[in-house]
């Protein structure tokens, strides 16, 4: 991994009129960096805003405010023909491996069709190599190529999802919880597969997921959502040593502990009350209705994204 910056976002928001003056803030300001080379995860509950987070860097939602540079380059002000070079450059793995593939397309034409939407490999025999080769890099084989997504399985269906984003042979990967869908023992595969993939070709994640155990494995560093807020942000191994923000402090307490004496004398913290609904938020931090910490500075003022330690932010009063 290197020092050099190959995504930058700053204060992006995405908010969706709802009619009659409600306004949905999925996406509410959040900014980071991510290093060419890095595994960066983003993480929190369902409903956090992260997914629509990664659809909006992509440019499949259009930003209400802020800025996304890739190279340098404004994501949201490129031209056509810019944009057309961009996304060879960054592609995007989805949520639901069945879903995401058009069930009509035999698994050839599904990893074969941006490549001929770019005009790659116009020869029949260069496409069929590139293809195969494809399929062999995500662990499958060119017999597949002519079968139906439905005769996968969800882990095999994820593969052609993968392979079908590395067809352009791109330098950046966003990974919208590729895994949730999956059992468990599938996950791994899956994650083992991303990681090989990415040293062999270089590659650059944003890897989606509400599950930090999973995020923690294959990521160098973290970002934590909640509400649409950038709540904190460090290392990998930082994070989980020194959480800082007590909604994150509440997520590492809920992943079990595989040792038994350790797991019955640790303390969860349990969050009270539901999510608040982004649509009316809570005043001051977003946080506040479900923090055993909440002060009646909270209620007023929204706390800044303050770097606590060298490469570890955080937005808190506890620490203000």
């Amino acid at each position: 991994m290197t020092t050099q910056v190959l995504l930058e976002v700053k204060d992006l928001k995405r908010h969706f009129d709802l009619g009659k003056n409600q306004t949905l803030k999925a996406v509410d300001g959040i900014s980071f960096d991510i290093y060419q080379g890095e595994t960066f995860g983003l993480v929190g509950e369902s409903g956090c805003g992260k997914s629509t987070a990664g659809r909006t860097i992509m440019g499949l939602y259009t930003s209400t405010d802020g800025e996304v540079k890739y190279n340098g380059s404004n994501v949201h002000a490129m031209g056509e023909k810019e944009r057309y070079n961009f996304l060879r450059n960054m592609q995007m793995i989805f949520q639901d491996p069945y879903a995401s593939l058009n069930p009509r397309s035999t698994v050839f034409e599904i990893i074969a069709e941006p490549m001929e939407v770019h005009g790659l490999h116009k020869k029949k025999e260069s496409m069929q190599r590139r293809v195969y080769q494809l399929l062999e890099d995500v662990g499958l084989n060119r017999d597949h190529a002519n079968r139906y997504p439905h005769e996968f399985s969800g882990g095999q269906r994820q593969r052609i999802g993968i392979a079908r984003a590395l067809a352009l042979d791109p330098d950046f990967i966003i990974a919208d919880e590729p895994i949730s869908a999956l059992d468990v023992s599938v996950q791994a595969q899956v994650v083992k597969l991303l990681q090989k993939l990415q040293k062999e070709k270089g590659l650059t994640y944003l890897f989606i997921a509400h599950d930090l155990s999973m995020v923690k494995y294959i990521s160098d560093r973290i970002g934590v959502m909640y509400l649409g807020h950038m709540v904190e942000l460090t290392t990998s191994d930082e994070l989980y040593a020194n959480p800082l923000h007590p909604y994150t402090q509440a997520l590492l307490s809920a992943i079990p502990i595989p040792d038994p004496d350790i797991e019955e004398s640790r303390e969860r913290i349990l969050l009270q009350g539901e999510l608040p609904s982004p649509i009316n938020p809570p005043s001051g931090c977003v946080f506040r209705t479900r923090c055993a910490h909440a002060m009646d500075v909270c209620a007023q003022r929204k706390p800044a994204w303050k770097e606590q330690e060298p490469g570890h932010f955080v937005a808190c009063h506890l620490y203000q």
